[in-house]
């Protein structure tokens, strides 16, 4: 069975909304059959192992003065070098939701992404403000992108 790693972190009803999307696209019925195990952690407490243990990963993060979160920058601290070698390859999605500029955090992601060699399976989704049905939507889309590449 693939195993689909979230790492999230979601400290505001905007960000719960679209990882409650996310999860429903990556859980979708007419790209996961039951063959892939979405496993969701909090950016946090979210470790090495499971991120040795994943087959892909769906990333989200708020921006936060222009960045990533510092629990989403804290994850790839932890793991960066003990999954550098093993995780090369791997797919991998994600979604920033920002009030003002989330330039920052996307250029971040695609940076310690690129480093880690970890293949993006479509551009970052961003969402700016409350998020709307056509944003939800695209984060849906995104992780049912993701999970589609594992099964």
């Amino acid at each position: 069975m693939a195993r689909l790693l979230v790492v999230h972190h979601t400290p505001s009803p905007a960000t719960q909304e679209l990882l409650e999307a996310a999860l429903a696209g990556a859980r979708d019925p007419q790209v996961n059959d039951g063959s892939i195990d979405v496993v969701v952690r909090p950016a946090l407490v979210a470790s090495v192992v499971e991120t040795l243990e994943a087959d892909g990963y769906l990333l989200a993060t708020p921006a936060n003065i222009g960045y990533v979160s510092g629990a989403l920058k804290h994850y790839f601290d932890t793991i960066y070098y003990p999954c550098l070698e093993a995780t090369r390859g791997r797919p991998f999605a994600a979604w920033v939701h920002g009030n003002l500029d989330v330039t920052g955090a996307v250029r971040a992601i695609e940076s310690i992404t690129t480093g880690l060699k970890w293949r993006a399976v479509a551009p970052v989704v961003t969402v700016a403000g409350a998020p709307q049905a056509e944003e939800r939507e695209a984060v849906h889309d995104l992780a049912a992108t993701l999970a589609a590449t594992l099964s």
